[in-house]
């Protein structure tokens, strides 16, 4: 038994370990980035995603705040008819300057076969002559609104206009609506959300763009001047009802995260935009991994002079302690080696019995035999002097191979059959032949053999059958157990011998056990 005790730190080791340590703290300070930045990133999408909600809500509710203007509109002309129109009209408008978003009222009486008309919409002509109106649009709704709606452009600007109509008797007809300015409608949705990064704008279902900060789209199909593509607009496939993807703002020039979810209403059907910019979150993670660094910086520095001072102190106690422990250390070796010698003593003195008590055994037997059998003498002592020389070189170890101890088992039994013939009967069966590669103590098939005869009664009436089967880990040594009624005197060495060989190296001890009318003795192998 050794115990190593580690040397003291050369210079060059803590070189290498300061090296390791700015590695492990660079390596470390790679992934907090990553982290970091994975982490803002999905920062930045929940607040992108919180604010594309807020924002479409607010457009929402604008659009059925003008559809729920133009319900009241119709029910209001559509009750009286031509009666109260004019007043009707000058209400709603009046109403209308205390909002942000002006929705103008209008209406226009056609006074049919008389060529007269009156109105107070700038934009009457549209109705008169609508070659002459300038530049419109139709928007397709399918609805159940029933208004029309066109947007018209005039003077560099441009109008939304949703209209209906009633027949009056005399088959006049009385037109009826609302215009919103889409300039007034993009700066009432900036106004709603000011803090924000971010911009909205809605299209229809054809692609024609209803609102944009940037004055120039309004009117114009967004697949012409965007990265947007058709597919974008099925948001009825998508789990959560709208499309998200990184884009290049068309506006802004800069990369942002666009959200488009279809805005329905009962006179509207389109797509609402809202495009989130992200450089701001990431100018802020850029302001973390700084700060990031400067802390990392510091703690190495910190860590590698907290080290190289320690290491310094720590080597004089280091080379005391090593002192101490190689006292020690050789102190255990010695010991280790005297209390070795003393289990081989041990063991040389128990196989020194062990042959000579083979030996008298055998003789014992011959004895007896030459007064009942000279024949079975003389083939007994043929026998002896064969397997005596597997006796004469016992092995150092006191360890053999189970193939040897086997083939000496066979000519040992032969010895015992010469002596009682029919009182005895032997079985070897090999369950496992790897088996016979392994190790078991030298005589040790003998000695639970031996152990057998001397204790159990062996006669033609009642023979004593041995059977040793080889298994995987082990051999069992199983005989009828038919114990003699004297006490039989003798020393315990034989078993003495095993265990304390089994003990040696470190292996489990042999078990014995009766099992009903079978005494059986359990030898462990060895490798």
């Amino acid at each position: 038994m050794s115990i190593q005790f580690k040397h003291t730190l050369s210079r060059k080791s803590v070189y290498i370990t300061a090296l390791s340590v700015c590695f492990i703290a660079v390596a470390a300070f790679a992934v907090l980035s990553l982290l970091i930045t994975e982490d803002s990133r999905k920062n930045t999408e929940d607040f992108a995603r919180k604010t594309f909600f807020r924002k479409y809500e607010s457009v929402e509710n604008e659009f059925r705040n003008i559809e729920d203007y133009q319900y009241l509109l119709r029910e209001l002309i559509q009750k009286d008819g031509l009666k109260n129109y004019k007043d009707y009209s000058l209400v709603l408008n009046g109403l209308n300057k205390k909002r942000n978003l002006l929705t103008y009222s209008w209406y226009y009486y056609d006074k049919n076969g008389t060529g007269k008309s009156e109105s107070n919409n700038p934009l009457a002509d549209l109705f008169k002559n609508r070659e002459s109106t300038g530049k419109s649009v139709a928007i397709k709704n399918n609805g159940p609104g029933h208004f029309k709606d066109l947007l018209i452009t005039r003077r560099d600007s441009m109008y939304w206009v949703s209209y209906d109509s009633l027949v009056l008797p005399g088959k006049n007809r009385l037109y009826y609506g609302s215009t919103v300015s889409l300039d007034d409608l993009h700066q009432y949705f900036i106004n709603v959300d000011k803090s924000s990064n971010t911009y909205a704008y809605v299209f229809t279902k054809e692609g024609i763009c209803m609102t944009h900060p940037e004055k120039k789209y309004l009117g114009k199909n967004i697949f012409d001047f965007t990265d947007i593509k058709p597919q974008d607009t099925i948001c009825n496939t998508v789990k959560s009802g709208y499309t998200e993807r990184t884009a290049v703002s068309e506006y802004l020039g800069v990369e942002v995260t666009r959200f488009i979810k279809p805005l329905k209403t009962d006179n509207f059907d389109g797509y609402t935009v809202v495009n989130h910019v992200n450089f701001i979150i990431d100018e802020n993670t850029n302001k973390v991994k700084a700060y990031t660094v400067y802390i990392f910086l510091a703690a190495l520095f910190l860590i590698v002079t907290v080290f190289i001072l320690f290491q310094r102190s720590a080597n004089i106690a280091y080379r005391e302690k090593e002192k101490i422990q190689t006292e020690k250390n050789l102190l255990l070796i010695e010991n280790e080696k005297m209390h070795k010698a003393e289990v081989i003593n041990q063991l040389q003195q128990l196989k020194n019995n062990i042959n000579p008590h083979f030996l008298f055994n055998s003789l014992n037997s011959l004895y007896m035999l030459i007064g009942i059998n000279k024949d079975n003498a003389q083939k007994f002592t043929m026998n002896l002097s064969k397997i005596y020389r597997y006796l004469i070189v016992p092995p150092k170890e006191n360890i053999v191979s189970v193939a040897k101890e086997i083939d000496f088992i066979k000519k040992y039994m032969e010895l015992l059959k010469s002596r009682f013939d029919e009182e005895l009967r032997f079985e070897l069966i090999i369950n496992c032949p790897e088996s016979l590669e392994k190790r078991i103590p030298y005589l040790s098939l003998q000695i639970v053999v031996e152990n057998a005869i001397k204790h159990n009664i062996a006669t033609i009436d009642q023979p004593l059958e041995i059977i040793i089967i080889i298994e995987k880990n082990e051999i069992m040594v199983k005989n009828t157990w038919q114990p003699k009624t004297e006490v039989v005197q003798g020393e315990k060495f034989g078993i003495d011998y095993l265990n304390q060989v089994y003990e040696y190296f470190k292996n489990n001890l042999l078990h014995i056990s009766v099992d009903g009318e079978n005494f059986i003795c359990f030898l462990p192998l060895m490798k």
